[in-house]
């Protein structure tokens, strides 16, 4: 009534070599294809963390629900995406000027004008730079010296002869700039 088929549940039906390539093969190109679309933040995370949380999920939920023959072939298949999310992880923090998993900050405006060549790489129009700047208690790009779309899809800005925007923020909340 309550048999547990253990070889079925832990023994691999197939190559686990081919969990491994199948793993890093997708999760390297949907990677590749992450890192290089338009830089948009997704609920304070960045798109690299939604794509591992989406495989891995997915990869759990196979081996748990029956797609895998085994719950090995499931948690190896995790282990890869794991492996290779932290690998990348690694990678950017050794060396930071690769930005392997954030693109480089892009200037948008610089002395209170729009760059609309910038803005156009990265699908930006006029109306969503106005409302960043409005979030950040500036009413014209006139009163901005510089403000940058951010790797992780943040905008960075700083006023006309005053302290960045982020600091004095920081400093009403009493956080030690």
């Amino acid at each position: 009534m309550f048999e547990i088929d253990w070889e079925a549940l832990l023994v691999p039906s197939g190559s686990l070599a081919e969990i491994v390539v199948r793993g890093t093969l997708v999760y390297l190109v949907l990677f590749v294809a992450m890192r290089f679309l338009p830089r948009r933040e997704i609920g304070g995370m960045g798109a690299a963390d939604i794509l591992m949380i989406v495989i891995v999920a997915d990869a759990v939920q196979e081996a748990m629900s029956g797609g895998y023959e085994s719950v090995t072939e499931g948690l190896l298949l995790a282990g890869v995406i794991f492996f290779w999310s932290t690998l990348i992880d690694w990678v950017d923090y050794k060396f930071p000027d690769l930005h392997i998993a954030e693109a480089r900050p892009k200037l948008i405006i610089r002395k209170g004008k729009l760059l609309h060549d910038n803005m156009k790489r990265d699908k930006l129009s006029e109306d969503e730079v106005m409302a960043q700047l409005r979030m950040h208690g500036i009413d014209s790009p006139a009163d901005v010296e510089a403000a940058y779309l951010e790797g992780d899809g943040h905008f960075s800005v700083l006023r006309k002869g005053k302290k960045p925007i982020q600091r004095i923020q920081d400093q009403q909340r009493g956080v030690a700039g």
